[in-house]
Protein backbone atom coordinates (compact mmCIF):
# COMPACT_ATOMS: atom_id res chain seq x y z
CA UNK A 1 0.00 0.00 0.00
CA UNK A 2 1.86 3.12 -0.77
CA UNK A 3 3.06 5.37 1.96
CA UNK A 4 0.85 8.50 1.40
CA UNK A 5 -2.71 6.50 1.72
CA UNK A 6 -1.03 4.82 5.02
CA UNK A 7 -0.02 8.46 6.36
CA UNK A 8 -3.57 10.04 5.32
CA UNK A 9 -5.48 6.91 6.88
CA UNK A 10 -3.36 7.93 10.43
CA UNK A 11 -4.77 11.05 10.15
CA UNK A 12 -8.31 10.47 10.26
CA UNK A 13 -10.02 10.23 13.12
CA UNK A 14 -10.81 7.34 14.91
CA UNK A 15 -14.49 8.05 15.11
CA UNK A 16 -15.19 8.60 10.99
CA UNK A 17 -16.07 5.16 9.20
CA UNK A 18 -15.57 5.59 5.21
CA UNK A 19 -16.39 2.63 2.95
CA UNK A 20 -18.20 1.90 0.20
CA UNK A 21 -21.26 0.25 -1.77
CA UNK A 22 -19.73 -3.59 -1.82
CA UNK A 23 -16.77 -4.52 -3.00
CA UNK A 24 -16.10 -6.89 -5.34
CA UNK A 25 -15.33 -4.71 -8.65
CA UNK A 26 -12.74 -6.10 -10.81
CA UNK A 27 -12.02 -2.31 -11.79
CA UNK A 28 -10.12 -1.64 -8.49
CA UNK A 29 -7.38 -3.75 -9.16
CA UNK A 30 -4.19 -1.72 -8.39
CA UNK A 31 -6.82 0.71 -6.40
CA UNK A 32 -8.13 -1.67 -3.82
CA UNK A 33 -6.80 -5.08 -4.50
CA UNK A 34 -3.74 -7.01 -6.14
CA UNK A 35 -3.58 -5.65 -10.03
CA UNK A 36 -3.13 -10.11 -10.40
CA UNK A 37 -6.54 -10.71 -8.22
CA UNK A 38 -8.86 -13.04 -9.81
CA UNK A 39 -12.12 -11.56 -10.77
CA UNK A 40 -14.22 -14.36 -10.08
CA UNK A 41 -12.92 -14.50 -6.24
CA UNK A 42 -13.61 -11.03 -5.23
CA UNK A 43 -17.17 -11.32 -3.87
CA UNK A 44 -16.11 -14.13 -1.63
CA UNK A 45 -12.50 -13.65 -0.53
CA UNK A 46 -11.77 -9.66 -1.38
CA UNK A 47 -13.26 -8.26 1.80
CA UNK A 48 -10.25 -9.31 3.75
CA UNK A 49 -7.64 -7.25 1.40
CA UNK A 50 -10.69 -4.55 0.94
CA UNK A 51 -10.76 -4.18 4.93
CA UNK A 52 -6.80 -3.64 5.48
CA UNK A 53 -6.85 -0.41 2.93
CA UNK A 54 -5.71 2.16 5.53
CA UNK A 55 -8.99 4.05 4.23
CA UNK A 56 -11.87 1.88 4.22
CA UNK A 57 -12.92 1.41 7.31
CA UNK A 58 -16.50 0.19 6.45
CA UNK A 59 -18.41 -1.33 3.59
CA UNK A 60 -22.37 -0.93 2.50
CA UNK A 61 -24.08 -5.05 2.67
CA UNK A 62 -26.25 -4.31 -0.88
CA UNK A 63 -27.45 -7.50 -1.14
CA UNK A 64 -29.48 -8.19 1.70
CA UNK A 65 -31.99 -5.40 0.11
CA UNK A 66 -33.10 -7.96 -2.13
CA UNK A 67 -33.11 -10.89 0.06
CA UNK A 68 -32.25 -11.72 3.81
CA UNK A 69 -28.76 -13.48 4.69
CA UNK A 70 -28.70 -15.69 7.38
CA UNK A 71 -26.29 -15.05 11.09
CA UNK A 72 -23.71 -17.71 8.94
CA UNK A 73 -23.60 -15.57 6.04
CA UNK A 74 -22.85 -12.21 8.33
CA UNK A 75 -20.37 -14.42 10.68
CA UNK A 76 -18.79 -14.77 7.59
CA UNK A 77 -18.11 -11.36 6.84
CA UNK A 78 -17.09 -10.55 10.31
CA UNK A 79 -14.41 -13.13 10.41
CA UNK A 80 -12.44 -11.58 7.72
CA UNK A 81 -12.35 -7.95 8.97
CA UNK A 82 -10.54 -6.49 12.04
CA UNK A 83 -12.66 -5.16 14.99
CA UNK A 84 -12.37 -1.64 14.35
CA UNK A 85 -13.93 -2.26 11.03
CA UNK A 86 -18.13 -1.37 10.69
CA UNK A 87 -20.64 -2.73 8.41
CA UNK A 88 -23.93 -0.83 6.60
CA UNK A 89 -26.44 -3.43 6.60
CA UNK A 90 -29.29 -2.78 4.12
CA UNK A 91 -32.81 -3.54 5.61
CA UNK A 92 -35.00 -6.03 2.78
CA UNK A 93 -36.73 -3.95 0.64
CA UNK A 94 -39.83 -5.67 1.57
CA UNK A 95 -40.09 -3.52 4.64
CA UNK A 96 -39.48 0.06 2.93
CA UNK A 97 -41.56 -0.76 -0.45
CA UNK A 98 -45.27 -0.18 -0.06
CA UNK A 99 -46.15 -2.94 -3.04
CA UNK A 100 -44.05 -5.63 -4.56
CA UNK A 101 -42.83 -5.07 -8.20
CA UNK A 102 -44.86 -7.23 -10.67
CA UNK A 103 -47.42 -7.63 -8.62
CA UNK A 104 -50.64 -6.08 -7.59
CA UNK A 105 -51.70 -5.06 -4.10
CA UNK A 106 -50.33 -3.82 -0.63
CA UNK A 107 -47.09 -5.42 0.16
CA UNK A 108 -47.90 -7.40 3.19
CA UNK A 109 -44.21 -7.21 4.96
CA UNK A 110 -44.12 -3.30 4.57
CA UNK A 111 -43.04 -1.32 8.03
CA UNK A 112 -43.51 -4.89 9.80
CA UNK A 113 -41.97 -4.96 12.96
CA UNK A 114 -41.61 -8.74 13.33
CA UNK A 115 -40.31 -9.56 10.02
CA UNK A 116 -37.89 -6.89 10.54
CA UNK A 117 -36.76 -8.25 13.61
CA UNK A 118 -36.71 -12.02 12.63
CA UNK A 119 -35.81 -11.36 9.12
CA UNK A 120 -33.12 -8.59 9.08
CA UNK A 121 -31.92 -7.19 12.61
CA UNK A 122 -31.82 -10.79 14.66
CA UNK A 123 -28.92 -12.17 11.77
CA UNK A 124 -27.16 -8.96 11.46
CA UNK A 125 -26.73 -8.83 15.09
CA UNK A 126 -25.87 -12.17 15.54
CA UNK A 127 -23.68 -12.55 12.96
CA UNK A 128 -21.77 -9.52 12.91
CA UNK A 129 -21.88 -8.76 16.78
CA UNK A 130 -19.25 -5.29 17.48
CA UNK A 131 -18.48 -4.82 13.91
CA UNK A 132 -22.25 -3.85 13.11
CA UNK A 133 -22.70 -0.38 12.21
CA UNK A 134 -25.85 1.81 10.80
CA UNK A 135 -28.77 -0.48 10.14
CA UNK A 136 -30.17 1.44 6.93
CA UNK A 137 -34.21 1.30 5.90
CA UNK A 138 -33.96 2.45 2.70
CA UNK A 139 -37.42 3.60 1.10
CA UNK A 140 -37.07 3.45 -2.50
CA UNK A 141 -39.94 6.38 -3.91
CA UNK A 142 -43.02 5.34 -1.87
CA UNK A 143 -45.86 6.52 -4.78
CA UNK A 144 -48.47 9.35 -4.87
CA UNK A 145 -50.65 7.71 -2.26
CA UNK A 146 -48.26 7.92 0.43
CA UNK A 147 -46.12 11.48 -0.49
CA UNK A 148 -49.46 13.05 -0.13
CA UNK A 149 -50.25 11.98 3.41
CA UNK A 150 -46.61 12.70 4.96
CA UNK A 151 -47.46 13.01 8.38
CA UNK A 152 -49.37 9.98 7.82
CA UNK A 153 -46.84 8.04 7.14
CA UNK A 154 -44.38 9.64 9.83
CA UNK A 155 -46.60 8.54 12.24
CA UNK A 156 -46.36 4.89 10.58
CA UNK A 157 -42.64 5.17 10.40
CA UNK A 158 -42.58 6.31 14.00
CA UNK A 159 -44.71 3.30 15.19
CA UNK A 160 -42.56 0.63 13.25
CA UNK A 161 -39.24 2.09 14.20
CA UNK A 162 -40.13 2.55 18.26
CA UNK A 163 -41.48 -1.77 18.06
CA UNK A 164 -37.87 -2.41 17.24
CA UNK A 165 -35.05 -3.58 19.62
CA UNK A 166 -32.82 -0.20 21.46
CA UNK A 167 -29.03 0.03 21.40
CA UNK A 168 -28.70 -0.26 17.71
CA UNK A 169 -27.72 2.61 15.05
CA UNK A 170 -31.23 3.01 13.33
CA UNK A 171 -31.11 5.17 9.55
CA UNK A 172 -33.84 5.72 7.50
CA UNK A 173 -32.86 7.29 3.73
CA UNK A 174 -35.51 8.50 1.58
CA UNK A 175 -35.88 8.88 -1.83
CA UNK A 176 -39.00 11.00 -1.70
CA UNK A 177 -38.40 14.49 -0.67
CA UNK A 178 -41.71 15.50 0.21
CA UNK A 179 -41.99 13.15 3.22
CA UNK A 180 -38.43 15.09 4.76
CA UNK A 181 -40.76 17.04 6.97
CA UNK A 182 -40.78 18.34 10.02
CA UNK A 183 -43.27 15.63 11.33
CA UNK A 184 -40.40 13.17 9.83
CA UNK A 185 -37.51 14.55 11.66
CA UNK A 186 -39.95 14.24 15.02
CA UNK A 187 -41.05 10.32 14.28
CA UNK A 188 -37.19 9.21 13.78
CA UNK A 189 -35.95 11.29 16.11
CA UNK A 190 -38.88 9.89 18.86
CA UNK A 191 -37.83 6.49 18.20
CA UNK A 192 -33.88 7.02 18.54
CA UNK A 193 -33.53 6.75 14.84
CA UNK A 194 -31.36 8.58 12.52
CA UNK A 195 -31.71 10.37 8.98
CA UNK A 196 -29.35 9.03 6.77
CA UNK A 197 -28.12 12.08 4.57
CA UNK A 198 -28.06 10.70 1.08
CA UNK A 199 -26.92 12.51 -2.00
CA UNK A 200 -28.72 11.55 -4.47
CA UNK A 201 -30.77 13.56 -7.59
CA UNK A 202 -34.10 13.17 -5.34
CA UNK A 203 -33.08 14.76 -2.49
CA UNK A 204 -32.36 17.80 -1.21
CA UNK A 205 -28.81 19.28 -0.54
CA UNK A 206 -27.19 18.50 2.84
CA UNK A 207 -27.32 21.61 4.25
CA UNK A 208 -31.08 21.44 3.53
CA UNK A 209 -31.45 17.89 4.76
CA UNK A 210 -29.49 18.95 8.39
CA UNK A 211 -31.20 21.74 8.57
CA UNK A 212 -34.81 20.17 8.59
CA UNK A 213 -33.24 17.25 10.48
CA UNK A 214 -30.46 18.04 13.29
CA UNK A 215 -27.61 15.46 14.12
CA UNK A 216 -29.19 13.30 17.19
CA UNK A 217 -26.57 10.35 17.10
CA UNK A 218 -24.50 8.49 15.20
CA UNK A 219 -24.36 10.29 11.57
CA UNK A 220 -24.70 8.26 8.24
CA UNK A 221 -23.99 9.17 4.82
CA UNK A 222 -24.61 8.09 1.31
CA UNK A 223 -23.14 9.55 -1.73
CA UNK A 224 -24.90 7.79 -4.13
CA UNK A 225 -25.14 9.31 -7.65
CA UNK A 226 -24.16 12.21 -9.93
CA UNK A 227 -26.47 14.82 -10.54
CA UNK A 228 -28.12 14.68 -13.98
CA UNK A 229 -27.90 10.55 -14.14
CA UNK A 230 -29.54 7.74 -13.46
CA UNK A 231 -27.93 4.82 -12.25
CA UNK A 232 -27.70 2.57 -15.21
CA UNK A 233 -26.81 5.58 -17.07
CA UNK A 234 -23.89 6.41 -14.52
CA UNK A 235 -23.18 3.05 -14.74
CA UNK A 236 -22.17 2.88 -18.45
CA UNK A 237 -20.34 6.30 -18.21
CA UNK A 238 -18.33 5.31 -15.63
CA UNK A 239 -17.62 0.86 -15.95
CA UNK A 240 -15.35 0.16 -14.63
CA UNK A 241 -14.98 2.79 -11.91
CA UNK A 242 -11.33 3.18 -11.78
CA UNK A 243 -11.01 6.22 -12.45
CA UNK A 244 -12.89 10.02 -10.91
CA UNK A 245 -14.34 10.80 -14.33
CA UNK A 246 -16.73 13.65 -13.30
CA UNK A 247 -15.39 15.06 -10.19
CA UNK A 248 -17.73 16.51 -7.50
CA UNK A 249 -15.36 18.79 -4.65
CA UNK A 250 -18.64 20.82 -4.18
CA UNK A 251 -20.21 17.31 -2.68
CA UNK A 252 -17.28 16.83 -1.22
CA UNK A 253 -16.77 19.65 1.04
CA UNK A 254 -20.05 19.28 1.99
CA UNK A 255 -19.58 15.93 3.44
CA UNK A 256 -16.18 17.38 5.15
CA UNK A 257 -18.33 19.38 6.67
CA UNK A 258 -20.92 17.43 7.75
CA UNK A 259 -18.39 14.89 8.98
CA UNK A 260 -16.60 17.48 11.02
CA UNK A 261 -19.98 19.01 12.69
CA UNK A 262 -20.38 15.52 14.03
CA UNK A 263 -17.20 14.21 15.25
CA UNK A 264 -17.07 17.65 16.58
CA UNK A 265 -19.97 16.60 18.78
CA UNK A 266 -18.01 13.85 19.85
CA UNK A 267 -20.34 11.52 17.38
CA UNK A 268 -19.51 8.69 14.88
CA UNK A 269 -19.63 9.00 11.29
CA UNK A 270 -20.29 6.88 8.61
CA UNK A 271 -20.28 7.65 5.15
CA UNK A 272 -20.81 5.18 2.23
CA UNK A 273 -20.02 5.92 -1.19
CA UNK A 274 -21.01 4.41 -4.46
CA UNK A 275 -19.34 4.50 -7.66
CA UNK A 276 -21.88 6.37 -9.24
CA UNK A 277 -20.81 9.36 -7.79
CA UNK A 278 -17.75 10.58 -9.38
CA UNK A 279 -16.93 7.07 -11.17
CA UNK A 280 -14.65 5.07 -8.30
CA UNK A 281 -16.01 4.75 -5.21
CA UNK A 282 -12.09 4.24 -4.00
CA UNK A 283 -10.47 7.27 -5.32
CA UNK A 284 -14.03 9.47 -4.60
CA UNK A 285 -12.76 8.49 -0.51
CA UNK A 286 -9.18 9.37 -1.52
CA UNK A 287 -10.19 12.55 -2.21
CA UNK A 288 -12.89 13.03 0.72
CA UNK A 289 -10.11 11.65 3.06
CA UNK A 290 -7.86 14.20 2.22
CA UNK A 291 -10.70 16.88 2.93
CA UNK A 292 -11.55 15.97 5.94
CA UNK A 293 -7.18 15.48 7.09
CA UNK A 294 -6.83 19.16 5.66
CA UNK A 295 -10.02 20.54 7.59
CA UNK A 296 -8.63 18.53 10.94
CA UNK A 297 -5.40 19.82 11.11
CA UNK A 298 -6.47 23.59 10.64
CA UNK A 299 -9.15 23.46 13.11
CA UNK A 300 -5.24 22.14 15.09
CA UNK A 301 -3.24 25.29 14.53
Amino acid sequence: MPPDLVELGGALPRGLFLGTSSWAFPGWRGLVYSPRAAANRLSRHGLAAYSSHPLLRAVGIDRTFYAPIDETDFADYRTGVPSTFRFLVKAWAEITSPTMPRQSGDNPRYLDAEATIDRVIAPAVEGLDDRLGPLLFQFPPQGRAITKAPARFAARLHTFLSSLPRGLDYAVELRDEELLTPDYAAAITGASAQHCYSVHPRMPSLVKQRELVPFSGPVTVRWMLHAGFGYDEAKVRYTPFDALIDPDPVTRDGIADLCAAALGQGLTATVIVNNKAEGSAPLSITELAKVIAAERRGADV
